[in-house]
């Protein structure tokens, strides 16, 4: 049975990941062995137990215990409950619990590219995607649309942020993933890995010489890597040069270009289709 503990003081030590300690903070830098995440709600935490995350705590909303957190909290038996009312919960955090759940996690030690593209087809680079909501969402599409695995540019939005996991609904714990920093930085050694694997690479951009998405040949390509931009200035120059393809998704009515994780779901699609 989970020991459940009722909140009565805001300012115990053990409510810090949840109330006071902020998202890099959480990251840990200097020692991720020791580095946190925030999972939200039932669905998240259930994905991410199952993608062999290690629970620490659980905030939940008193309602819930014997409702969508029961579950869960059967199979973590040994690890500690927090709970109270709602309007407690929403003092505490600052935000409204979604389905009433929190868990706080080990981060799990990430994996090298090589290791997660070495059987892929298809796999997504995202260059520079600050926002973590859609890094959530591209996440999401990945997991539907026949994406292998995700490798992220360290200026990226880290997948883990309680907002990007949730928008990803736990898809980040099902979608392998790491970034892409030290020996197989983004641009020059990460390309240089993509071709020795055997990856011909296709940057979605609009220019002139951009090719259509279903372009036949691109289309055939065995093993592809679709690299992604940025929400406002898209992808670098260098990047764009340094690739096999430059890939447009046509548009009518005059809109010049989608959010990045709207082009995503439709280049996933496309792209992936025929790879599962």
């Amino acid at each position: 049975m989970a020991e459940i503990i009722e909140i009565k003081d805001f300012n115990t030590p053990e409510l810090d990941v949840y109330a006071r300690l902020t998202e890099n903070q959480l990251l840990n830098r200097h020692e991720p062995e020791k580095g946190i995440f925030i999972a939200e709600s039932p669905k998240v935490i259930e994905r991410a137990l199952n993608g062999g995350c290690v629970p620490l705590s659980f905030l939940v909303e008193k309602r819930h215990l014997e409702t969508q957190a029961r579950e869960i909290l059967e199979r973590c038996s040994q690890i500690p409950v927090y709970t109270a009312e709602f309007d407690v919960l929403t003092q505490l955090t600052g935000f409204k619990l979604t389905r009433g759940m929190l868990c706080a996690m080990r981060r799990p030690k990430l994996p090298n590219p090589e290791e997660i593209c070495r059987d892929a087809k298809r796999i997504v680079i995202l260059e520079n995607v600050v926002n973590p909501t859609n890094v959530g969402a591209i996440f999401r599409s990945a997991a539907a649309l026949y994406m292998d695995a995700v490798l992220l540019t360290s200026g990226c939005s880290n997948p883990l942020y309680r907002r990007a996991a949730r928008v990803s609904m736990g898809t980040v714990f099902q979608v392998p993933w790491t970034f892409l920093e030290g020996d197989f930085s983004w641009p020059e050694q990460g390309i240089s890995l993509l071709r020795k694997m055997g990856f011909k690479t296709a940057a979605m951009a609009l220019r002139e010489d951009s090719v259509s998405i279903d372009d036949p040949a691109l289309m055939r390509e065995e093993k592809l890597a679709v690299v992604l931009g940025t929400e406002g200035d898209g992808l670098a120059s260098s990047t764009i040069a340094d690739c096999d393809y430059t890939v447009k998704i046509p548009m009518s009515h005059k809109v010049d270009s989608l959010n990045v994780a709207a082009a995503s779901a439709v280049a996933f699609w496309q792209l992936g289709r025929g790879q599962d």
